[in-house]
C-alpha cells in the first residue's frame, strides 16, 4: 500500500527523471534547514505530498505538519484561520480559536495557493515571517511562533510579482529555496511505476487481486496526456479497478475524465510514449504511432526494466513468455541477448 501523507519520507520518493530528480536532490537540502520553501507546479503534481515529505524528512518531523489553502476566503475568515480569533471577535465567534500558525509551533505549516492571497493576508504572512510574532482576531496579546513555512503555487510567484498581485518583500521573504515539481507528461517514463503502485493500492481499497494490465489497456494508458497529473492518474485508476471484475485490467476498463476525453489520441506531448526510456537513457523518437507501434514500444519499455528477463517481463506484462517472444522477434539483438531466462 502506498504511505499515507503523514508518514511519506522523501527517501521513499524515487524517480528516473532527470529534473525529477534535480528536485527531489533540492527537497533534501531544503529538508536539512527551516529556509521557507516554494514548490511550484501544475495542479495534481503532488506538491503537498512533496511538502508532507520534506517535513517529516525535516529535524522538525515529530512537530504538527499544518495545510492551509489560501485561495478563496474571505480576509476576515482567512486571518481567523491562519492566526486564530478571541471570544467574540465578530459574530458566531462563540469560543477562543488557535490559528494554524500557533497550532504548526515548532513544526511546518503548509500554505497552498499562496499566490491567490489578498493583498491584507499578504501583509499579515509578511509581518510573521518578519518578526515571527502574530495577534489573534480580537486580541492585542502578541503571540510567538517557530513554524517553518512550505508554500506552494501553480503559477509563478515571480510573475505575480511583475502584474502588481503579490508583494515584492512578500516573495523575497518567501523564496528561500523554489522547488519545481515537472508535470506527469513530461517525465512519462515513471508512468509503469506509478501506475503499478496506484493499482496495488486500489486494489487493496476494493479488495480485488489486480495481476497485470493487457498491453492495449497500458497504450491507452501511456498515450494520455495527464493535464491532471497524478491526481488524475490516481481518480484514473481507482475508476479502472472499480470496472475490472477480472484479474487483468483491460482496454475498457480504462476511463478518463470526461473533460480531459478528448486529449486521449492528441501527440503533442512533450515525452511521449513513443519516447520510452530504457536504462535511464532516452531513445530516438520512433513515428510509428500505430497501435502495434505503441505496443512494441511498451514491450521493449518492460522487457528493459526486468533487465532482458523474458520469464519476469511477460510476468509484469501479463502475457505468456511465448507471446513475449513474438513481440521480441522484432527488437534488435543487443536488447534481446542479454538473458533469456
Amino acid at each position: 500500500m502506498k504511505e499515507a501523507p503523514s508518514k511519506l519520507k522523501l527517501e521513499d520518493l524515487t524517480t528516473s527523471n532527470p529534473a525529477m530528480a534535480r528536485c527531489l536532490q533540492l527537497a533534501a537540502l531544503a529538508a536539512k534547514s527551516d529556509v521557507p520553501v516554494v514548490l511550484l507546479g501544475e495542479t495534481g503534481t503532488g506538491k503537498t505530498l512533496l511538502a508532507h515529505a520534506i517535513h517529516n524528512s525535516s529535524a522538525r518531523a515529530r512537530r504538527p505538519f499544518i495545510a492551509f489553502n489560501a485561495s478563496a476566503i474571505s480576509d476576515t475568515l482567512l486571518e481567523s484561520q491562519l492566526f486564530g480569533h478571541e471570544r467574540g471577535a465578530f459574530t458566531g465567534a462563540q469560543q477562543s480559536l488557535k490559528g494554524k500558525f500557533e497550532l504548526a509551533h515548532g513544526g511546518t505549516i503548509f500554505l497552498d495557493e499562496i499566490s491567490e492571497m489578498s493583498p491584507l493576508a499578504q501583509v499579515k504572512i509578511l509581518r510573521v515571517l518578519e518578526y515571527g510574532e502574530f495577534e489573534r482576531l480580537g486580541s492585542e496579546r502578541m503571540l510567538k511562533t517557530n513554524a517553518r513555512i512550505i508554500c506552494a503555487s501553480n503559477c509563478s510567484l515571480r510573475e505575480r510579482v511583475r502584474l502588481a498581485k503579490f508583494r515584492e518583500d512578500l516573495y523575497h521573504r518567501l523564496n528561500g529555496l523554489t522547488l519545481l515539481i515537472p508535470p506527469l507528461r513530461e517525465r512519462l517514463e515513471e508512468l509503469p511505476a506509478l501506475i503499478a503502485a496506484e493499482l496495488k493500492a486500489a486494489g487493496l481499497s476494493e479488495g480485488k487481486k489486480i495481476t497485470s494490465i493487457h498491453p492495449e489497456a497500458m497504450d491507452r494508458l501511456l498515450r494520455h496526456q495527464w493535464r491532471g497529473n497524478l491526481r488524475e492518474l490516481s481518480h484514473t485508476v481507482r475508476t479502472m479497478t472499480l470496472f475490472c471484475n477480472g484479474s487483468v485490467v483491460l482496454p475498457e476498463h480504462v476511463i478518463f475524465s470526461p473533460d480531459l476525453q478528448n486529449d486521449r489520441d492528441s501527440a503533442a506531448v512533450p515525452k511521449a510514449a513513443s519516447t520510452l526510456v530504457d536504462n535511464g537513457e532516452e531513445r530516438d523518437r520512433d513515428t510509428d504511432l500505430s497501435l502495434d507501434g505503441a505496443i512494441q514500444r511498451h514491450v521493449r519499455s518492460v522487457y528493459a526494466q526486468a533487465n532482458h528477463n523474458q520469464r519476469r517481463a511477460a510476468k509484469l506484462l501479463g502475457i505468456s513468455r511465448s507471446t513475449l517472444a513474438r513481440y521480441l522477434k522484432s527488437l534488435p539483438k543487443s536488447e534481446t541477448k542479454q538473458s533469456e531466462k
